[in-house]
């Protein structure tokens, strides 16, 4: 983020900012005036929260994660190839450890044997991207899921199954 500011922002936005410099000393730094430096530290941070923003999650990867969803659920086996890229990484979180599947072909034939198994779910957000968590009939946790998408496929996909780590996570049952 700080590479896309200039060298005058990036001075003034790091020493007001995170040090407290006061814009009198940035001033003298830059050879400008307190008020100029008030002026360029205020587009730094524009441009700093305007990247914070574009790096999150887009319309692009919950329409990957609804497909996924959609097409896992529904048993279909080609529209899960067509949202996984073919190096699709799955990583599951298990009592006895982690098990890792590597390809797309791997990945759906996966998916789709658990078609219809989650009795009850609905869309969360997983470190700040959409994922999905799901429940058995009884209102037990069963599975956390986290996508990674590049260019509208999934290119990494986190699930915890393991009930241990599922009973720290916040979250109930839907009703």
């Amino acid at each position: 983020m700080l590479d896309s500011l200039t060298p005058s922002e990036r001075l003034a936005f790091v020493l007001h900012d995170m040090f407290a410099v006061p814009f009198q000393e940035i001033g003298r730094i830059l050879g400008k005036s307190a008020d100029a430096c008030k002026m360029i530290a205020s587009r730094a941070r524009r441009k700093v929260r305007a990247a914070d923003r574009s790096a999150g999650p887009g319309r692009e990867h919950h329409e990957a994660v609804e497909a996924f969803r959609a097409a896992a659920l529904g048993g279909d086996f080609e529209a899960l190839l067509r949202v996984l890229d073919p190096n699709v990484k799955l990583t599951v979180d298990t009592p006895d450890g982690v098990v890792v599947t590597l390809g797309a072909t791997a990945v759906a034939a996966g998916a789709r044997m658990f078609s219809g198994q989650a009795a009850r779910h609905r869309p969360v957000l997983v470190d700040g991207v959409p994922g999905h968590m799901s429940w058995r009939p009884d209102g037990t946790p069963l599975s956390v899921i986290a996508f990674t998408v590049a260019a509208g496929r999934i290119t990494g996909i986190r699930i915890v199954v393991d009930p241990a780590k599922l009973a720290s996570i916040r979250l109930s049952a839907p009703a």
